[in-house]
């Protein structure tokens, strides 16, 4: 480890306040539960606190300023293997009567996890600095529903990766890509940390009816000429079933008819949801028919008309 001053950014003369002050930040900003998985940051957070247990020690940083100690808090410059390290039978303290290595302000009550506390608001996870409370991974997923189920919504169950099934609700309204994310349900902490997440992403089946526009579900719907002539009643496709509706007398194609409430569903009770959106296609028979071709070279001559505005030239 480097200078216990220059990992903290402190002078030398810093107070005590300061000390404390510098090492708050820099514990707040490097503490792995705000940095899963960074394991540079991981490293940063154990460097700022072993300057601090000796900077923020009033006894310590003063035998670390006198030499006595290194930047880690062990005794320089002699050994303990036995007897006395200046050589007398004496059994006195190096540093005098009463002196101690490990008290905090001389009373031996200085802990760094009591700043944790202070950040975070809790004990728990933080009783050492060098047993770091890391959060697990998260873990990804992919599951695919119906266009229906997510317009709708339903219940999917989900077998994780610790073979734990569970039944994950599917929003009204979901659209394709979006990821629901279960808290929890990811790789365990490590040091009593908090387990990841499991990230689902949900891809939706495209449909061979509908379309989706926002909350608005879209449909072709083809209809002969006779009925856009006419008029008819039809069995159209919902999301919820069939249902009639009403083609009025001389409906063009690309005509849009619109049922109120029968899109996708905008929440969990389905109180609101959004239209569904039907555009008239007129389709005609495959078979040439001759009355046909001879009832509209009649119109033509009888009734000629033109769907085209001017911006279109003179082709009518």
């Amino acid at each position: 480890m480097s200078d216990p001053y220059t990992i903290l950014g402190v002078a030398r003369n810093a107070s005590q306040g300061d000390i404390k002050s510098a090492y708050r930040k820099l514990a707040k900003k490097y503490h792995p539960d705000s940095n899963a998985g960074d394991a540079q940051a991981q490293a940063k957070f154990s460097q700022v606190t072993q300057a601090y247990e000796v900077l923020g020690d009033k006894t310590k940083r003063a035998q670390f300023d006198n030499g006595e100690i290194d930047d880690e808090g062990k005794p320089k410059g002699f050994g303990f293997s036995g007897g006395s390290p200046y050589g007398s039978s004496s059994g006195q303290h190096p540093f005098g009567a009463g002196a101690s290595y490990g008290g905090g302000g001389g009373g031996g009550n200085f802990r760094p996890e009591d700043i944790f506390a202070e950040i975070f608001g809790s004990r728990q996870g933080h009783a050492s600095a060098r047993v770091q409370a890391t959060r697990g991974h998260d873990v990804n997923y992919t599951i695919q529903v119906e266009f229906t189920e997510a317009a709708l919504g339903t219940s999917r169950r989900v077998e994780l990766s610790n073979g734990r099934k569970i039944d994950m609700k599917i929003p009204a309204g979901l659209t394709d890509g979006q990821q629901i994310r279960l808290k929890g349900q990811g790789q365990p902490g490590a040091n009593g940390g908090p387990a990841g997440d499991a990230i689902v992403k949900v891809t939706v089946a495209p449909s061979s009816l509908f379309t989706r526009d926002g909350f608005n579900i879209k449909m072709d719907l083809p209809i002969t000429l006779y009925e856009a002539v006419l008029g008819a009643s039809l069995r159209v496709p919902t999301l919820d079933g069939r249902v009639n509706l009403k083609i009025p007398r001389n409906t063009s194609s690309g005509k849009v008819l619109r049922l109120k409430g029968k899109g996708a569903g905008k929440n969990a009770k389905l109180s609101q949801r959004g239209d569904l959106l039907y555009t008239v296609r007129i389709v005609l028979p495959e078979a040439r028919d001759e009355r046909l071709e001879k009832l509209m070279e009649e119109w033509r001559q009888e009734k000629p008309y033109s769907p085209r505005g001017p911006e279109f030239g003179n082709n009518s």
